[in-house]
Order: C-alpha cells, then structure tokens, then sequence
C-alpha cells in the first residue's frame, strides 16, 4: 500500500486550488456559507457546472472519449480534496454522475449522441425515479407501470423522495414492463421527458425547510405518459442491472474532505460561543466529543486512502463501498449534531430569516445560527437514501463475513 503522492501529484492539487480561487465568486461562496444545508439556486449550480465544463473538469468520472478529464484515482481524490476544502457547490449528480454513465454502458449509440453533451454543458437539468410510495429499500416492490403501445410505452404510476424535479427536464425512471415471479426481471429503465404531458410535481416540504426556504423533495406523478420507445435504455426486463450499475456511483463517495470541513467550521464556532464564563472550545465535555469525532473522521480517511491505493493497483472497490457509505453518513450526522449543540440557543429559532434573500427581517443571532437546526434535520436522511444503513451492512456481513 502506498500512501504517498508524487511531485506531480502535488502539482495537480496547486492548479485545482488556483483554479478554484479565480473562478468560484466570493459572493456565491458567503451565500452557500450562510444557507441551511448550503443550498444554492438552479442558476447557481448551473454557473458553476458550465465553469467546471469549461475547463473540463464537470465529469471528473468520465473518460476522454466522452470530454471527461479521465483523472486518475489520484486526481480525482485530490479535486474532490480541493472542491471540499473551498467549499464550492457540490456537483448535482443526477446527470452527470448517474445517469450518464448507464448511458455510457447501456445506452445506444444514438442515445449516447443525444443525452451526453447535454448532460456534460449542463444543458439539461435531470432527476431520479426509483423510490415509490411503499417502496423504499424494498425497491423491487415498485409498481409505476409502461404498457408498451406501439411505438411508445404508456406510464402511470407515482415516484417519491424525488430530489430538484421541480427543476429537471429529464428523469431516469425504474418501471415495470412485465409481472414476472422474480419482480427484478419486470423491471426497466425509462428515460422520460418531465415536460411532457401527464406529468405533475408536488412539493413535499420537509421538516428541515422553513416558510419560503429551500425546498428540494418532490413526489412526481405520472398520468397516461407517452414515452418514445427509443427512450428505453438497454433491454426491457433489464432494468434492475442498470440500476445496481448505477448505485455503484451513487455510493462510492469520499467523505473525509466534506467531514474535516465541516469540522473546522464547528471549531470557529466553538471559539465564539460560550460555556459558562469561558469559550465552548475549552469545555472539556465538548473538547472530548470533538476529539472523538476528529479521530473517526481521521480513521475514515486512512480507509480512503487505502482504497484510493487499490483503485490505483487497478483493483475494484467492492462491499468497501457499502462500509464508507455507512460510516460517511454516521459522521455526517455526528457534524450535525455537533453543530447544533455548539450553537446552543441561537438554533432554537428553527426559522430564522438570516439568509433568506429579499427579507428585511433581522436573522437571530451569528449567520451560522441560521443553518444549525435545518441541517441536522436534513442531515437525518443521509444513513437512509442510497440504500439504508441497514441494508449496507446486509451487504457487508454477506460479501465481507459470508453470512
């Protein structure tokens, strides 16, 4: 195993970093910092997609033939490093690292011509359709139906915890095609234009949004869709194998930069707030929590780090994936916790107007007060989307123990 990086390694970190300070724009950056769960507008996530796209960086997962830098694990490692410590916006995966990469590998050539520059300018704003209502981690039990007719599929049927489609013009959806005895086998994988007709997206206001906040949850209903044949990806029936594919990407994520990030910001906290006549940051109780959390977040890197080096001896990541998923969103929830209780009663005004643009109210107590609260609660998600923590030990105790 080897944990060092070389010269030219080094050398990349500085132009990502150097990069970032001449492209990413100091007001955008305070209004993400001031933000509950550093929520950011369409337009600002678009900027910062096509600026990324520019300089051929948007995809950092993409291979060359398809306009992706084609970084090596390394790079990529070192890029996420530098976008986490400068805290820009986070790349909106849905086009970019889920979707495209199903149409890099399932896809038709025509649909690969179609779908993918687009996706890579951020052209078209896309969302997922796998979640149902009583179908969560359950995913096989979906019951959103295309009946083939002629050359179009007809859909009905509902999606929920669908993130952003408020904005999408494109959703990629698991339906069901055929009822088999083995439910995966029914299953296929639509492309579907969200502005065709029959489609409604309905808010769902969740407990982290306060009155005219950041709402990002949707429930998509389909009534009657017509969707070009053309639109399938691959084989009908051979949905559920697009799909694993695709949660591939979705879970093997590095977390330690986003963690010790956040960790520094809790720091700057507890040097302002006070317990009792001194600095909460020289509180032995919460000097002993920080402690605790800053050593896992050290151990989670270590355990990057040791995948980073087998991805670069060429092997696969593996049940590692279903761990980091795990232990990443305990931690991040441990931030959030941390967070909150750092910033004491200043968090109790769960909706505080601070950030909220064109408000004239005054925000109730320091900036960070605002975000406390909506992100701890948003934050509770984290160990349940992309298949729950529960289920990822599953995993682990059958691919790691054989169990």
């Amino acid at each position: 195993m080897d944990l060092n990086f070389s010269d030219e390694d080094f050398a990349f970190q500085l132009e990502v970093r150097n990069w970032i300070k001449e492209n990413y724009p100091e007001e955008m950056r305070a209004r993400k910092q001031r933000s509950p769960g550093g929520a950011l507008s369409k337009e600002d996530h678009v900027y910062w997609q096509q600026a990324l796209a520019k300089k051929g960086w948007a995809a950092p997962g993409w291979p060359a033939e398809h306009g992706g830098p084609e970084f090596t694990p390394t790079q990529r490692y070192l890029f996420d490093l530098e976008m986490a410590s400068a805290d820009t916006p986070a790349i909106i995966p849905f086009g970019l690292g889920m979707v495209a990469p199903v149409i890099m590998k399932y896809g038709s050539e025509a649909q690969k011509k179609k779908y993918l520059p687009d996706i890579l300018a951020t052209n078209v704003w896309w969302c997922q359709g796998y979640s149902e209502p009583g179908s969560g981690s359950d995913l096989a039990s979906l019951r959103t139906k295309a009946v083939r007719e002629g050359d179009h599929y007809i859909v009905n049927g509902s999606k929920t915890w669908n993130t952003m489609g408020q904005h999408a013009d494109m959703i990629f959806c698991l339906v069901r095609t055929s009822d088999e005895d083995i439910r995966q086998m029914g299953i296929s994988f639509l492309l579907i234009d969200m502005h065709s007709p029959g489609i409604e997206v309905q808010p769902i206001v969740t407990i982290d949004c306060p009155p005219e906040g950041h709402q990002e949850i949707n429930m998509v209903h389909f009534t009657d869709v017509k969707v070009p044949v053309e639109n399938l990806i691959g084989e009908e029936g051979k949905g559920w194998t697009y799909a694993k594919y695709l949660l591939e990407f979705e879970r093997g994520n590095a977390y330690s930069h986003g963690l010790k990030a956040g960790l520094d910001r809790i720091r700057q906290i507890a040097l302002v707030e006070q317990d009792g006549e001194e600095p909460l940051s020289e509180s032995p109780d919460f000097q002993r929590k920080m402690a605790e959390t800053e050593i896992a977040i050290s151990a989670m890197e270590f355990t990057e780090l040791r995948i980073l080096s087998s991805l670069s001896a060429g092997k696969n990541v593996g049940p590692e994936s279903s761990l980091l998923k795990c232990r990443g969103t305990e931690l991040q929830q441990a931030l959030t916790e941390l967070a909150l209780e750092a910033t004491a009663s200043y968090a109790i005004p769960f909706d505080n107007p601070g950030p909220i643009k064109g408000l004239n109210a005054e925000p109730i107590g320091p900036e960070y007060a605002n975000t406390a609260a909506p992100d701890y609660f948003n934050t509770r998600k984290v160990s349940i989307y992309a298949g729950s923590n529960e289920i990822q030990r599953n995993i682990m105790a059958k691919m790691v123990l054989g169990l």
